[in-house]
C-alpha cells in the first residue's frame, strides 16, 4: 500500500534479459512526505507505476543511477507514455553523463509520432517538458520534501555510476545502485530507515551461467568485479546501522531451484535485522520498519 513515506520495488531482476516466469529489470518508486520520485527505468517501469496506482501524467522527478540498459531502457517510453496520458508540466530527470544523448536520440526516433500528435491532438511539445541534468557526487537535488545526495560506487567498466540517498527531516532511503562490495557505502547509508542493495546469490551463479550459455567467462568476470554478494550486502547494512535491508537487482531472480530461504540463509550470518527479498511490486512502508 502506497503511503506518504514508502518505497515500491517495481522491477527487481538484475540484468536486461527477461524470460518466461522471470521478474522485470530494475525500477523503483520513492515517496517521501508525499512527493514521488522514480529511480531507474528498466523495462516494465510504466506498468509497474500504474500497478502502484500512479497517474503517469503527474510524474515530475526521475533519477537514473547509471547507463546500463536495465536501468534506463524505458525512460523514453515512460516519458512518451506519460505525455500521451496528459502530461503538461515539466519533468526533471537526473542521471549520469550520456543520458542527454539517449533522450535526444529517443526524440529523434519518435519524431514522426510526436510531431503528428502535437499537430493532430493539440499536445504540448514533449521536448520542452523534459529537462535532463548530469549528476556527480554530492547533493544533486533539493526540494521542500527531501534532498538527494549521490555517491560514486564501483561498477566497472562504467565510471559515472552512483548510489543515491533520499533524506527528509524524518526518514532516509538509500539505493546502492549497481556496485561491487563497497564498505564506504556504510557511511553513506548510516542510520537510514531502508537500504536497498543489489545482491548476488553466490551458489546460484554457476547454474545461471550454464542456463545463459555464454561462450566464455566474461559475463562471470563482470559479475564478480562489478556486483555484490548477498552476504556482503548484509555486512553493509550492519555497519550502517540501518533499520531494514531490501535485496534488489537480484542475480539470479528467476531460478526456481533457489528460493527466498536461500537468500535469507546467505544474509543471516551478517545481518539480523528486518529483511525484504525483492519482488516486483513490493511496497515497503517506512513506518513499518523496526530495528532488531
Amino acid at each position: 500500500m502506497i503511503t506518504d513515506n514508502c518505497v515500491a520495488l517495481l522491477g527487481t531482476k538484475g540484468g536486461p534479459a527477461i524470460r518466461p516466469g522471470s521478474t522485470m529489470p530494475t525500477s523503483n518508486m520513492v515517496k517521501l512526505n508525499g512527493k514521488l520520485a522514480v529511480v531507474d527505468c528498466g523495462l516494465g517501469v510504466s506498468k509497474g507505476l500504474i500497478d502502484q496506482g500512479v497517474n503517469l501524467k503527474e510524474i515530475d522527478l526521475i533519477f537514473i543511477t547509471h547507463m546500463h540498459s536495465d536501468h534506463y531502457l524505458e525512460l523514453g517510453p515512460l516519458l512518451h507514455t506519460a505525455w500521451t496520458a496528459g502530461l503538461k508540466d515539466e519533468v526533471s530527470v537526473y542521471g549520469p553523463p550520456g543520458l542527454q544523448d539517449y533522450w535526444a536520440n529517443f526524440l529523434q526516433s519518435m519524431k514522426a509520432d510526436i510531431d503528428l500528435r502535437i499537430e493532430d491532438e493539440g499536445r504540448p511539445d514533449l521536448k520542452a517538458l523534459v529537462t535532463i541534468s548530469d549528476i556527480d557526487e554530492g547533493e544533486v537535488y533539493r526540494c521542500d520534501e527531501f534532498t538527494v545526495t549521490a555517491m560514486r560506487n564501483i561498477h566497472p567498466p562504467l565510471i559515472d555510476t552512483f548510489a543515491l540517498r533520499f533524506q527528509s527531516i524524518e526518514n532516509a532511503i538509500v539505493f546502492s545502485g549497481d556496485t561491487a562490495y563497497l564498505p564506504a557505502l556504510a557511511d553513506f547509508a548510516n542510520d537510514a530507515d531502508l537500504l536497498i542493495h543489489e545482491a548476488m546469490l553466490e551458489a546460484a551463479l554457476g547454474p545461471l551461467m550454464a542456463r545463459i550459455g555464454n561462450a566464455d567467462d566474461r559475463l562471470m568476470k563482470h559479475w564478480l568485479r562489478s556486483h555484490t554478494f548477498a552476504h556482503d550486502a548484509g555486512k553493509i547494512a550492519t555497519a550502517a546501522n540501518v533499520k531494514a535491508l531490501a535485496l534488489n537487482h537480484l542475480i539470479p531472480a528467476d531460478d526456481p531451484d533457489f528460493t527466498d530461504q536461500h537468500w535469507h540463509n546467505a544474509v543471516k550470518p551478517e545481518w539480523s535485522g528486518a529483511l525484504h527479498i525483492g519482488k516486483d511490486g513490493l511496497c515497503i512502508n517506512l513506518q513499518a520498519n523496526t530495528r532488531s
